[in-house]
């Protein structure tokens, strides 16, 4: 019997985007079938490999060595969008790669529901801005790409907690700063496939921000920590650097993260 433990080592055993991301959604149908009839696939155990496979395109570079290139043209816009397409990617393996790796942790059916609905959209995400890509005569793997996207899962591989604080409540939560700004380069460009494909991706991110926000607060209920003070450490201990604003406070807020969370984390301590 295939358990949703091994759903999620196939997935991240798989090198293609688009392979891998098919499997995703096929996946996620699947549990939520079970779901919607009372027969949940069980949750099972694996050994996620530390590393998800990856195709051979894009090269993967330091993220000083990544080319910066200006939105402003035609060239600056692909880089940008697949630049995108590459953070969905690793995203879809982020939200796979907890299951597996954190399993051992009893926790409610209800979070297996989010973190499968949050990997299928973001296959979806992935497959929007391959799409755009190949609309302006590009594709994923055209571009060389950031190397540092896996390091937070690595650096929490063993630490659940520290996995929701880091991915989901601040890596994500980026997203909800920026994207605005993008679909504007978009709109001026009058590109209308990656403004609807943005704009749906900046509605879905704020969900996947308000999991992590949401069972982060229910692992810091268990274990009777303050989850501001556990927030802070946690970021401290794996996040390079300060986080830097502006912040969308008004996304994060909907996605259940109070300024009280982040901005004392804009000055390194």
């Amino acid at each position: 019997m295939t358990t949703l433990c091994d759903m999620a080592v196939d997935v991240l055993t798989t090198a293609d985007g688009r392979e891998k991301t098919a499997k995703s959604r096929d996946y996620a149908a699947q549990w939520f079938v079970a779901r919607d009839t009372d027969t949940p696939i069980a949750i099972g155990t694996a050994n996620p490999p530390l590393r998800p496979a990856r195709p051979d395109e894009p090269k993967l570079l330091d993220p000083r060595d990544v080319p910066k290139r200006k939105p402003g043209s035609p060239q600056g816009r692909i880089a940008l969008l697949h630049a995108v397409a590459h953070i969905e990617l690793n995203a879809v393996d982020l939200h796979w790669d907890i299951i597996p790796r954190f399993a051992h942790v009893q926790m409610p059916l209800g979070f297996y529901d989010d973190w499968v609905k949050a990997a299928d959209e973001e296959s979806k995400h992935f497959n929007l801005m391959c799409d755009c890509l190949e609309e302006m005569g590009s594709y994923y793997g055209d571009l060389p790409a950031h190397a540092g996207m896996w390091r937070a899962a690595e650096d929490t591989a063993e630490d659940f907690m520290g996995r929701l604080a880091v991915v989901p409540m601040v890596l994500e939560a980026r997203g909800l700063d920026v994207t605005p700004g993008m679909i504007e380069v978009f709109r001026k460009a009058d590109a209308t496939s990656a403004v609807a494909a943005l704009e749906t991706i900046y509605a879905e991110e704020v969900g996947h921000v308000a999991y992590g926000s949401k069972w982060f607060h229910f692992l810091c209920g268990r274990h009777e920590k303050d989850p501001k003070d556990a927030f802070h450490a946690l970021v401290r201990t794996y996040f390079k650097g300060a986080l830097k604003p502006p912040f969308n406070e008004e996304k994060r807020a909907e996605a259940g993260l109070p300024p009280d969370f982040y901005w004392p984390l804009t000055e390194s301590v």
